[in-house]
């Protein structure tokens, strides 16, 4: 995948062009989809993703991105701008690009864009949309996961580890399952390429166990996740079996 770029004013675009031919600011406006009826929904939440679709019926995910936390108090949208390449966009972008060429299930980038102003920038970002998949949470509030698909669950994050890929909020809301059983790591914002270490690679397990921890005590008669669940998991993630 070689990413063309584009700069227009103070509104930088990047976007790979086997998936679009053209790029302006419109792909990144919800307002453009819903007036041409391509506006598929909404997915909850702060990240506020839009389901769109693309010529060529190309299924996308739009995400803007959105402060969290206290920051989030001062402004809801503007990071300080450091360099093109230090932006949150085009740094997942070419993270995405790096798992895709790995062949990591992950979400190929299609486009993404960042609009400087002074000190500051707002950005976006396009990916293609994982077919016929829900997230972890959402399978867990229904039903009981098999402990086979525990399994693969582990050794899908350890194939991302070996590569050295860090996710920097892996949660059960950021883990797809489709309708073949195969896992999916999406969100990859603040994400980057390390170096393997033990570390930092167990911190991000238990990041996945508090998540589904804290899904129980929100959830107690209502999500399926037990110790023994976290056992498959560790198993396979320890053994690659």
């Amino acid at each position: 995948m070689k990413p063309a770029q584009l700069q227009q004013n103070q509104d930088y675009f990047l976007f790979d062009p086997e998936a679009l031919d053209q790029i302006s600011y419109s792909h990144f406006d919800p307002a453009y989809y819903q007036q041409h009826h391509t506006l598929r929904g909404q997915a909850r939440g702060r990240g506020a993703a839009h389901f769109i679709t693309l010529t060529g019926n190309l299924y996308c995910v739009l995400r803007h991105y959105r402060r969290g936390g206290w920051m989030a108090r001062l402004t809801e949208d503007k990071y300080l701008w450091s360099g093109l390449d230090r932006t949150r966009a085009w740094r997942e972008w070419h993270l995405l690009r790096a798992m895709v060429e790995k062949q990591l299930p992950a979400p190929r980038p299609v486009a993404a864009h960042v609009r400087h102003r002074g000190w500051y920038y707002t950005a976006d970002i396009i990916t293609q949309q994982i077919a016929a998949a829900q997230s972890l949470a959402v399978l867990l509030e229904k039903a009981e996961m098999r402990d086979d698909l525990w399994r693969r669950l582990g050794n899908t994050i350890r194939s991302f580890h070996q590569q050295g890929i860090y996710h920097a909020d892996l949660n059960a809301h950021n883990i797809l399952i489709d309708d073949k059983e195969r896992f999916y790591l999406i969100d990859f914002d603040k994400g980057e390429q390390r170096a393997p270490a033990p570390a930092w690679q167990r911190a991000n397990i238990e990041r996945l166990q508090r998540s589904l921890q804290k899904l129980t005590l929100q959830n107690p008669r209502g999500f399926h996740f037990k110790p023994l669940h976290w056992d498959a998991l560790l198993q396979a993630y320890s053994s690659g079996n």
